[in-house]
C-alpha cells in the first residue's frame, strides 16, 4: 500500500466518523461496533 492510498483510506475514514457525528450523533458508529462485536463473539463460538 502505497502513502497515498493509505492517506485516502484514513481521509475517508474520518470524513465516515465526521459525517455520522455531525448527522446522526454517533448512532452509526455505536449500532457498527455492537454489530462487530457479535460477530466476534458468534466467531469465537466456532474456534
Amino acid at each position: 500500500m502505497t502513502n497515498k492510498i493509505a492517506i485516502g483510506i484514513g481521509l475517508l475514514i474520518a470524513l465516515g466518523l465526521t459525517l455520522d457525528y455531525a448527522l446522526q450523533g454517533w448512532d452509526g458508529t455505536i449500532f457498527l461496533g455492537k454489530k462487530f462485536t457479535e460477530l466476534i463473539e458468534w466467531l469465537a463460538f466456532w474456534r
